[in-house]
């Protein structure tokens, strides 16, 4: 035995010589062209006998803006349930806060799986580059994909059936498992291969429970959510794009912002937070709208005042230098400011299309939120149903949405003071971010007694500031009107005004000759 292995040994180390010598002299000084039809043809005798197929999914599109391929997250979520049990060496992602762990397998590992009975196999690869270079891009030099084999006789089955089922299987586990995300967008400074978007873990605790409102038209916002978010069907019969419109208006401290987090929390959406004055045009409005998911609602707070965007199509020159409040001041002091910086050049036109236009249908699923503290200086066309659908106005402080408040802060349903507030609210407006903050306790020492009567103190001192702003407005309004018709009376009377001052000359003039002749008596 021994004998017959060092006779084949001898017989195998010269052949494994000559294959060496020979395929070091294909790759020294065979042309590459030579090389590439010998490749071919070889891959194609080699594929006529070999009864297997593959398919590769790699990590980053070719032609896309440098972000992973949709597919091939889909693909590593689906396998993570096979990587545990098969393969040996894993890679760990932590999602969900940090309370669960993800296993996917590493780098050339080989897991199987089962569809009606057939096996496939999926292969993790990795393409290294030939040259060294240094790269702030990882994956220009480390190239990742995954190999779907599986015998040709199932071609049909694995693309027309099984690709789908694992495609639609690994969505939804990202969906059951993802960290949801707050986004912001980059301003335009960046280079060509910047991000589009910055993103942090969204964490806000808002919830629809939470929300100081009445609690029909809390019930009336969650079953006009809820039936969108089913609606995808529906949508696509009647030819629109899976999308939807809320306008959120009302004075400052009335929670449209605690609104929307409470949104994305009941259907577990991402959130994109758009500050229209870091996007330098219409064409960049357009790519961050590109680079947005599904799953998400995209917000524009305090769209009054982000850009001069309101009213614009009966704006003339001179309403331009007018500053009719204390917004508008601030925002010309901004510009006097910083000359210097290039204004942004998003127009209303290409804000509209962003909302509404061809682009708006990408994706699919998404909310679209305007927040505004003043929704009659919006152009109309801005906030028309069809582009803001629903509009909900949040306004000041009710009895019901104190008794919110009242449970959430103090844990408390009914009290002695509760019937007073309730007149108090009656008369006099007050904001639940003013409620909420006079509920807080601001010490261990302070009960709920302590509470309410502070609340009720502010309601009262409220309740006496806006007695004496009104009395000033209406001093100030009669001053105002006994102006204008003393002024009305002068132009309608200028004659009589004109004979009264020529007798009062007469009499003066009179006078002063009275006087010389008394001074020379």
């Amino acid at each position: 035995m021994m004998m017959m292995m060092e006779q084949v040994w001898t017989q195998l180390g010269p052949a494994i010589a000559t294959m060496v010598f020979v395929w070091t002299m294909y790759q020294n000084y065979f042309p590459h062209e030579i090389r590439g039809h010998i490749r071919r043809y070889t891959d194609k005798i080699v594929s006529y006998f070999y009864p297997y197929m593959q398919i590769i999914f790699h990590e980053y599109e070719t032609d896309g803006w440098y972000e992973r391929s949709k597919a091939y997250v889909a693909i590593e979520r689906y396998l993570s349930k096979n990587s545990s049990t098969q393969a040996k060496r894993l890679k760990a992602n932590v999602v969900k806060d940090g309370q669960s762990v993800v296993l996917t397998m590493d780098d050339h590992e080989e897991v199987t799986d089962e569809y009606k009975g057939e096996k496939v196999w999926w292969i993790s690869s990795q393409q290294v580059a030939n040259r060294q270079t240094i790269s702030w891009y990882p994956r220009e030099d480390e190239k990742r994909y995954f190999k779907l084999k599986f015998h040709r006789k199932n071609r049909e089955l694995m693309t027309n059936s099984y690709l789908k089922y694992v495609l639609d299987e690994g969505k939804a586990i990202s969906v059951r498992e993802r960290q949801r995300k707050l986004y912001t967008n980059n301003t335009g400074d960046g280079g060509y291969r910047r991000r589009m978007w910055s993103q942090v873990v969204f964490e806000h605790p808002s919830t629809f429970d939470t929300l100081a409102m009445d609690p029909n038209k809390k019930q009336e916002i969650m079953d006009d959510l809820e039936t969108f978010s089913k609606s995808k069907e529906y949508y696509a019969k009647v030819g629109k794009a899976w999308k939807r419109g809320y306008l959120l208006y009302g004075p400052p401290g009335t929670g449209k912002s605690s609104m929307i987090a409470a949104m994305a929390n009941f259907l577990q959406y991402d959130v994109y937070d758009l500050e229209l004055t870091a996007v330098k045009d219409n064409t960049e409005l357009r790519k961050l709208l590109i680079d947005t998911t599904s799953k998400s609602i995209i917000v524009i707070e305090d769209i009054d005042c982000s850009l001069d965007l309101t009213g614009q199509r009966e704006k003339k020159k001179e309403e331009k230098e007018e500053v009719k409040d204390e917004k508008d001041a601030i925002k010309e002091k901004v510009k006097k400011l910083g000359p210097e910086k290039k204004p942004s050049e998003v127009t209303l036109s290409g804000l509209l299309n962003f909302i509404d236009g061809l682009w708006s249908a990408i994706g699919g699923e998404r909310l679209i939120v305007f927040t505004t503290n003043f929704v009659e200086k919006l152009d109309p066309a801005l906030i028309r149903r069809g582009r803001m659908d629903k509009h909900i106005e949040l306004s000041y402080c009710c009895f019901e949405s104190f008794k919110v408040l009242a449970k959430n802060y103090l844990d408390v349903e009914s009290h002695d003071h509760f019937p007073e507030i309730r007149r108090l609210l009656e008369e006099t407006n007050m904001t639940p971010a003013d409620v909420a903050e006079n509920l807080m306790p601001k010490s261990s020492k302070e009960n709920v007694d302590t509470c309410l009567e502070r609340l009720i103190k502010a309601l009262e001192t409220a309740k006496e500031e806006a007695r004496l702003k009104a009395e000033e407005e209406e001093r100030a309004k009669v001053e105002k009107e006994k102006e204008e018709k003393e002024k009305e009376t002068e132009a309608k009377n200028p004659e009589p005004v004109a004979d009264e001052l020529k007798e009062n000359g007469k009499l003066e003039s009179n006078g002063v000759k009275e006087d010389g002749d008394a001074s020379k008596v």
